[in-house]
């Protein structure tokens, strides 16, 4: 590569200056001088026919390395999807065998009621239900239950340890016993509580309600 050096061009001026050339024509040289002696530090400074080729592979390894971790974190939030989705499928599985239909759930849990009842050898009486909507869920509504049962100490023990292990999730919410006339036998008073499933129901149909169901007699 020619080099251009400082003495040199100064030669060049004072030639130019002594020569008698117009003050226009010294000027460009003058500028022409100056880009070419830009243009050679530039050129000294940057060396594009050093490293590029290795300055590419760095550029490609490191967008490499940062599809690989994009790569990670999406795979990473698939399996989270999934997981949500599971549980949301779970979710929706243990509602439907565990929780009865708003619009059935009088006449279902009577039904089932009764047959512990039956079962431990007690005498169902008067049940009434009331619902209350759940606060924050629009899915699911509270059921109050208020059932009277007759029967001896033993059979009522039994019919109690059947409410427990119900899988409908009856909560006990209060008992009270009076003692009959006849001897051996209570009467019982059951507060229950349990969630019912409100899909596809209005709006309205979530409101306070009560219904009185008449005892069934053995």
């Amino acid at each position: 590569m020619t080099r251009i050096s400082i003495a040199s061009v100064r030669q060049q001026l004072a030639a130019a200056l002594g020569s008698g050339r117009n003050p226009r024509s010294i000027a460009r040289l003058v500028l022409a001088v100056l880009v070419v002696l830009n243009l050679v530090a530039a050129v000294a400074v940057l060396k594009p026919w050093e490293g590029s080729a290795g300055s590419l592979e760095e550029r490609a390894a490191s967008l490499r390395q940062e599809l690989k971790q994009k790569q990670t974190v999406v795979e990473r939030l698939r399996g989270i999807v999934s997981k949500v989705q599971t549980a949301r499928d779970d979710g929706d599985t243990f509602m439907s065998s565990n929780l009865l239909d708003r619009r059935t759930v009088s006449s279902n849990l009577l039904d089932e009621l009764d047959q512990m009842a039956r079962k431990a050898g007690v005498k169902q009486k008067e049940v009434t239900f009331a619902f209350e909507p759940v606060e924050g869920s629009d899915a699911l509504t509270r059921a109050e239950i208020t059932a009277n049962y007759e029967g001896a100490y033993k059979d009522l023990t039994q019919f109690l340890n059947l409410l427990d292990h119900s899988p409908r999730l009856l909560i006990i919410d209060s008992l009270a016993a009076t003692p009959q006339p006849t001897g051996g036998v209570l009467e019982v008073t059951l507060k229950l509580n349990a969630f019912v499933r409100e899909a596809l129901v209005p709006d309205a149909a979530r409101e306070q309600a009560s219904v009185a169901v008449p005892g069934r007699a053995q």
